[in-house]
């Protein structure tokens, strides 16, 4: 809030000048006749009186000194504005008593309100003109029906003192929202000193603070500077010794192209003897071997079916399917050679694989999002797959389209999608291959004890090119 420019103060009221003995003497006749005074102020109101009263004391001094009544001598001396202050009673005395008096004051008022003596003569003064000019003229002059002109004219004060009243009101209510604004300004004044005061300091303080610091910001300039220089001198040292390097470099290259084409020559010299030396060995490799078989045809011996280790005592294991075994996940080439095996029926455990991948989603969202994938497996190896969800929390199997050659199912109420996987690989002939993605301990045990391979979930995710 800017405050507000101050107010100029009000012009002092000039003191009013010492009353001199005579102006004292005069005060005495002022209270003479008080009866004519007192039948003035009964006739008009206040403020016709006072508009009178300063009309006949400013013609008072155009009037010959000879034309004035003996009470009015010494009150013509005075200035026009000392004259209605000070001899009121007199001049209302004179104007109610002398009508020779009030006549000649007439006509010099008249003079001085011009067109306006002619209105209030006939009884119809001009709209514009002041009441108090009007009721004070006609007091004066006194044509006919004057009376009513100054009662008229009373009325009209009358309701424009109303009005001053409530303009007066009016004004005292402005007056106090003004006072209450000066406060406020003057409180806003206080706290922008204040506030100003504060900034000084601050800003006293900044500058000690920035003349502390010039120091340190030269010495820091001039570091910086002796870093650069020494910066721009390391800089140059490295474009020669990047230079020299550049040469050696061009210069090893050239002998390590001299060096590799003498071993290339020493190479194809070395194949040429190995060529010989394996053509020799060779030709008495195949002596040996034709003549061990020609003796072998001559003795007629039966091959070897006794081994040492036969005799000693235990028991074998039981063989191990190829089929039984786990997929080495970190050979491509095998998970895809067993994704494209004739007749492959690839069985998925759903939430073992989608949890592994977006388990923050939706149960809805990570189903749909698998099988779109199984979809373009399906595509691409022509295999039979079927996703085994467990469906114990579903009032109802859900809503979901699968791919064409993609199988869905929901394990019943009171069955796990592992049992559903167990049961589905111990349908499948002897001889299918089946391969089984999860991650389960349990399941993987089990489906193995029934002949099919296995596929970690992160592995066949990868194989799916989604980890």
């Amino acid at each position: 809030m800017s405050p507000e420019p101050p107010m100029s103060p009000e012009p002092p009221m000039s003191p009013e000048p010492p009353m001199s003995p005579e102006d004292a003497g005069e005060g005495r006749v002022s209270v003479e006749d008080a009866e004519p005074a007192e039948r003035l102020t009964g006739l008009l109101a206040r403020p016709v009186r006072e508009r009178l009263l300063a009309l006949v004391a400013a013609a008072l001094g155009d009037l010959p000194p000879e034309q004035v009544p003996a009470p009015l001598e010494r009150v013509a001396r005075f200035a026009p504005a000392k004259r209605a202050r000070l001899a009121a009673a007199p001049l209302a005395a004179a104007l109610e008593s002398d009508a020779v008096f009030r006549g000649r004051m007439s006509e010099l008022v008249a003079t001085a309100l011009p067109g306006l003596v002619e209105g209030v003569r006939e009884g119809s003064p001009p709209p514009a003109a002041d009441p108090l000019d009007v009721a004070a003229l006609a007091y004066l002059d006194r044509p006919a029906g004057w009376t009513e002109v100054v009662q008229r004219c009373s009325e009209q004060l009358a309701v424009g003192d109303q009005g001053s009243a409530a303009d007066q009101h009016r004004a005292e209510r402005l007056e106090s929202l003004l006072l209450a604004e000066r406060a406020s300004a003057r409180t806003d004044r206080d706290r922008l000193k204040t506030d100003l005061s504060a900034l000084k300091d601050e800003n006293a303080t900044l500058r000690r603070r920035i003349h502390e610091l010039r120091p340190r910001l030269r010495a820091a300039e001039a570091d910086a500077e002796a870093a650069r220089a020494a910066a721009a001198l390391v800089e140059q040292r490295g474009e020669a010794a990047l230079a020299s390097a550049e040469v050696d470099a061009r210069r090893l290259r050239s002998r390590l192209g001299e060096l590799e084409g003498q071993l290339d020559t020493v190479r194809r010299a070395g194949r040429s003897d190995r060529a010989v030396a394996s053509s020799v060995q060779r030709i008495l490799l195949d002596t040996v071997l034709d003549a061990a078989a020609g003796l072998r045809r001559e003795l007629a011996l039966p091959p070897v079916t006794v081994r040492p280790a036969d005799d000693v005592a235990g028991y074998a294991p039981a063989e191990e399917t190829a089929a039984a075994r786990a997929l080495d996940e970190e050979d491509p080439a095998t998970v895809d050679a067993v994704l494209t095996l004739p007749g492959l029926h690839l069985v998925i455990d759903g939430y073992n694989v989608t949890r592994l991948l977006w388990d923050a989603q939706p149960l809805e969202v990570q189903r749909r999002r698998l099988v779109g994938e199984l979809g373009s497996l399906v595509a691409r190896t022509r295999a039979e797959v079927t996703v085994v969800f467990d469906g114990a929390e579903l009032a109802a199997p859900p809503q979901l389209g699968a791919p064409r050659g993609v199988r869905v199912m929901f394990s019943p109420e009171g069955t796990t999608a592992d049992e559903v996987v167990r049961r589905l690989v111990a349908a499948e002939p002897q001889g299918r291959p089946v391969l089984v993605v999860s991650t389960d301990r349990e399941v993987v045990a089990g489906v193995r004890r029934s002949g099919a391979r296995t596929l970690s979930s992160a592995g066949f995710l990868r194989r799916l090119s989604l980890r």
